[in-house]
């Protein structure tokens, strides 16, 4: 089985690469621009394509690397080919989009969106560490098992999931991922207003955030809350509230009410814990 990508980005790039490093049969890579392509086929020792019609003939699973807007496009552009598509195995790489963006393609294909929960943020360093990520699949259910193997022979975790799942399983991956950055800013900004250089406020929150992340790994979320709400604390969550104002008081409140739910299953029937209060001020 020989797998060739229509995208030299970042996600190409890490996939190919990870690929050849686990023995997959990588024939190459198309790109908008041929300069790319060559720079990948470079990078996973494999070959540059100059058309479309090239990179489907020679290769028998095909994946689309390229931005969400544009694997629509790509694949009515590859539905358009006067090429052999037939039992072609056709895969996406975006969370948000299904599988579905290759119904017009009939039945000629076996169509998936794979989708790594992984920060791909290097063309050349992210493959190092990607046998880490773990894999949703979804798409046609004939070659289900073909593509979940593939990627369990690489060592990965892999899950298959609905179409009808997909937006909200990568609104899920968000929420642990870009939002869990969209806090750690806000909260710069706030020690900034305590009078913090952003440096200073980089420095001070650094060990704070890396250790919390890393007792959550370890722990789970319910050992390793700490805090007011986790305390039951409802005086220093109304200082807190008191200080707060607009959407930063909003994240608080929402964000606390859900640390109430984790707090109550952490200390369950213990009477010293009794959270009515707490509901209550949130």
């Amino acid at each position: 089985m020989k797998v060739g990508f229509i995208g030299a980005g970042k996600m190409g790039f890490t996939l190919g690469k990870h690929m050849v490093e686990h023995g997959i049969s990588v024939g190459g890579y198309y790109s908008r621009t041929l300069e790319s392509a060559k720079e990948a086929a470079e990078f996973t020792t494999s070959h540059c394509y100059e058309s479309l019609s090239e990179l489907v003939n020679g290769n028998d699973v095909i994946f689309i690397t390229v931005p969400d807007g544009q694997i629509a496009v790509t694949a009515d552009a590859l539905d358009r080919l006067d090429a052999d598509l037939s039992g072609k195995i056709i895969c996406h790489t975006s969370g948000a989009l299904s599988s579905q963006v290759f119904s017009g393609m009939d039945s000629r294909v076996f169509g998936y969106s794979i989708h790594p929960i992984y920060a791909v943020n290097s063309k050349t360093e992210s493959y190092i560490n990607f046998n880490q990520a773990f894999i949703t699949i979804e798409g046609h259910e004939a070659k289900i098992d073909v593509m979940t193997e593939l990627f369990k022979g690489m060592g990965h975790q892999v899950k298959v999931i609905s179409a009808d799942d997909k937006v909200k399983y990568h609104g899920a991956a968000v929420f642990a991922s870009n939002l869990v950055i969209g806090l750690y800013h806000k909260s710069m900004k706030l020690m900034e207003e305590c009078g913090f250089s952003e440096s200073e406020a980089e420095e001070a929150l650094k060990p704070l955030f890396k250790n919390n992340a890393e007792s959550l790994i370890n722990k789970g979320c319910t050992d390793a809350l700490t805090g007011p709400v986790e305390r039951c604390d409802t005086e220093t969550v109304k200082k807190h509230i008191n200080v707060l104002s607009g959407d930063e008081l909003d994240v608080y409140k929402l964000l606390s009410k859900e640390l109430v739910g984790i707090s109550e299953v952490k200390h369950g029937s213990d009477e010293n814990y009794d959270f009515s209060e707490m509901k209550k001020l949130l």
